[in-house]
């Protein structure tokens, strides 16, 4: 779904990578954990943290630092796994992505949300949904499903 095509208020749930503001849309998210127990997986990307048993579940754990070019997630007090559905191929994929915090569940009507920018920033255009306008700054709002893309099929069977 564009930002331009968005019909009433969403709500999105907020996190910290960095000094950089996040937000993916509350409807993608099962859970948040606190970071600890990651098991490694050999011979898998960088990005790749490793797996954890989530209720008789393996679940990969991947860091979205790593993904975006940023410095490895460092386990600190506030580090959180955020547990997240994603549609990949029909299929539905539960991934858990590392944030250094958690920080809140707001509502954006689609006149505060904005095209992503065409340059000036790290990521692929293409995994960001739109740029929220919220309380005098930017969220990057990702398209969780295009985060990880041909990736996470791959992680997944790893992962198994």
């Amino acid at each position: 779904m564009e930002a331009a095509t968005l019909t009433g208020s969403r709500q999105y749930l907020t996190f910290r990578l960095g000094e950089e503001s996040f937000a993916v849309d509350v409807g993608k998210v099962r859970e948040i954990l606190d970071f600890s127990g990651v098991t490694k997986v050999p011979q898998t990307p960088t990005f790749m943290r490793g797996v954890i048993n989530l209720r008789g579940s393996v679940v990969p754990v991947l860091d979205l630092r790593l993904k975006f070019g940023m410095n490895c997630t460092e386990q600190t007090a506030d580090s959180c796994i955020i547990v997240v559905e994603m549609a990949l191929g029909g299929d539905l994929l539960v991934l858990g992505m590392l944030a250094d915090a958690v920080q809140e569940v707001i509502e954006l009507a689609p006149e505060q949300i904005e095209p992503p920018p065409r340059i000036g920033t790290r990521l692929n255009t293409e995994v960001i949904f739109g740029m929220g306008k919220y309380e005098q700054q930017f969220l990057i709002i990702l398209d969780i499903d295009k985060v990880f893309g041909a990736d996470a099929e791959a992680l997944v069977a790893e992962a198994a």
